[in-house]
């Protein structure tokens, strides 16, 4: 133990003997704040997309496990935040404790008491005090906002909390630039989260005085601190130095290097060649920018600055790479998307000229689990509503490479679900759908893609349609051979049926949809795994 001690560096064990009151709560506020330091330095790498772009892309050769873990990036994301939540609400509620302590041990003022004599020492001039409430007569409320601790603290947490709450999934939902907006407040909390030690407001003992007033000889004799004849001097205490600024640096100036990459890309000139408004009040934007190249499932992020020059938001890209342009669905669903179907005309009945477009940003293309779809001989290819828009790349893209230039693909069978709540959104993809279907049986290759459509809910009146229309040869719905499903799938069945069909191989299930069916899936991926079939879950996370 005095081997310990001897090292003279361990503030925070030698606090812990040398303390305001034997009961304090240092150690919870400093394990927390460790804490925040290690989560402060993460929470930012998530969201540098970029970056992890290129880590995919360098990774993927060598292990598409770990490739799929960098697409949960917005979960660890989050993940991130709640710890930092967490540490947070301990290291202030231990730092209260500690401001009472302080005062406690200036209010009672009793000689014999060891809190008391650490109080006293540097009273004057010398600034080898310890606690940080110099006199009886000041409140902890004074200290907290005309400390930098104290002042930096507040503003971190006030900024903090409005990150959190606005980052609700209702509010981003509903109001998503009060999502967008408050979420830029990290930029206070990171430039206060580096200033907050720079007061070293905690404060322990000096490397120095360890050797004239060991803690673990000198913590009872303290009346005699400093007298003659006494083995122990009067104790001097320094604050400890500012770390917090190391553990986040190195990813700030990756951040700013990701918004540098993101400013360049912004000014690089975007064309719209094509604008298709859709009765189900989707936009189709087609698009060109030189030097753009995609791959099948990728995302961008899309800038419109007359609507907004602050926002920028994820769209699938729907077009296939052999195609000349690249294309967005943009389903209208809030504020900033019903700016851009007007700004595109959508409002208007006659066409829009060509040079009334507005201007757009494009950032991108960033990759997705979906990128891995032809690496498997069998594939499951889930969507949910408007998530059906990865797929519609896919598809695009087996019909150029197989159906149109035969070349020959390692992806032998598709099985593709597409769930819908209304008759409304079948009607921009059914399009696609009856071209793949026309020119697979002129090919002869129709046992190549199985697709299965369902209407989750409908009304009666379209019940009754359905049902004076269910032996026409084409579905009334989709205009397909294939007929639309009712309901939702039994998916123990489908997936039963999958592992009958083809055994021995490795089926990759795909999905761009809610949660829930996420969970549902992933757990009979699970349960289904046995034996030579084994069925991997990728989800779309963006």
């Amino acid at each position: 133990m005095q081997d310990f001690y001897s090292k003279g560096s361990e503030y925070f064990f030698h606090l812990t003997r040398l303390s305001l009151t034997r009961q304090h709560a240092l150690s919870w506020a400093r394990a927390p704040a460790a804490c925040l330091n290690f989560n402060c330095m993460l929470i930012l790498l998530p969201v540098c997309r970029n970056l992890l772009s290129f880590l995919r892309g360098t990774i993927q050769c060598c292990s598409r496990t770990a490739a799929r873990q960098l697409d949960r990036n917005l979960t660890f994301h989050k993940l991130v935040a709640y710890m930092i939540a967490f540490h947070t609400a301990v290291h202030i509620g231990a730092h209260l404790f500690n401001f009472e302590f302080f005062m406690d041990a200036q209010l009672d003022r009793n000689s014999s008491l060891l809190p008391f004599i650490l109080s006293e020492i540097g009273t004057g001039d010398n600034a080898s005090f310890l606690n940080p409430i110099r006199t009886n007569e000041t409140s902890p409320t004074i200290v907290m906002f005309t400390t930098i601790a104290g002042l930096t603290g507040v503003v971190i947490t006030l900024a903090l909390i409005l990150i959190i709450t606005s980052s609700m999934e209702v509010i981003r939902r509903s109001y998503f630039e009060v999502f967008w907006y408050t979420h830029h407040l990290f930029v206070i909390f990171f430039i206060g989260l580096v200033f907050h030690g720079f007061g070293r407001i905690v404060r322990g003992q000096t490397a120095a005085s360890l050797k004239t007033n060991r803690p673990d000889v000198c913590a009872d004799q303290f009346e005699d601190w400093g007298n003659n004849g006494s083995e122990c001097a009067v104790p001097e205490f320094a604050g400890n130095p500012p770390m917090t600024w190391k553990w986040v640096v190195g990813p700030m100036i990756l951040y700013v290097c990701e918004r540098l990459v993101r400013l360049y890309r912004s000014h690089q000139k975007v064309v719209i060649t094509k604008v298709v408004m859709h009765p189900s009040k989707t936009l189709e934007l087609q698009m060109k920018r030189k030097g753009f190249h995609m791959e099948v499932g990728q995302y961008v992020f899309i800038q419109c600055p007359s609507v907004s020059r602050l926002e920028w938001h994820p769209f699938t890209l729907t077009s296939a790479p052999e195609e000349d342009y690249f294309s967005a669905h943009i389903r209208i669903v809030g504020d900033w998307t019903q700016a851009l179907y007007e700004a595109c005309g959508g409002d208007k009945t006659e066409p829009q000229e060509a040079w009334k477009l507005p201007k757009l940003a494009i950032d991108g293309p960033f990759g997705t689990a979906s990128e891995d779809v032809f690496r498997y001989e069998v594939v499951m290819l889930v969507g949910a509503g408007i998530g059906v828009t990865p797929f519609a790349s896919i598809l695009k893209s087996v019909w150029y490479k197989r159906i149109q230039n035969n070349q020959d693909v390692f992806t032998k069978k598709i099985y593709f679900y597409w769930l819908c709540p209304e008759t409304q959104a079948f009607e921009w993809f059914a399009d696609l759908l009856q071209s793949l279907e026309g020119q697979m049986a002129e090919k002869g290759v129709t046992d190549f893609l199985s697709y299965n459509i369902y209407l989750t809910r409908w009304k009666e009146t379209e019940a009754a349609h359905f049902r004076v229309h269910h032996e026409a040869e084409n579905d009334p719905i989709t205009g397909l051979k294939q007929k639309t499903l009712y309901g939702k799938p039994n998916w123990d069945n489908e997936f039963t049926h999958i592992a009958s069909k083809h055994p021995g191989t490795k089926v990759g299930v795909f999905l761009c949809g809610p949660p829930q069916l996420g969970k549902s899936l992933e757990k009979q991926s699970l349960s289904h795994t046995e034996g030579d079939v084994k069925f991997i879950f990728n989800k779309e996370n963006f």
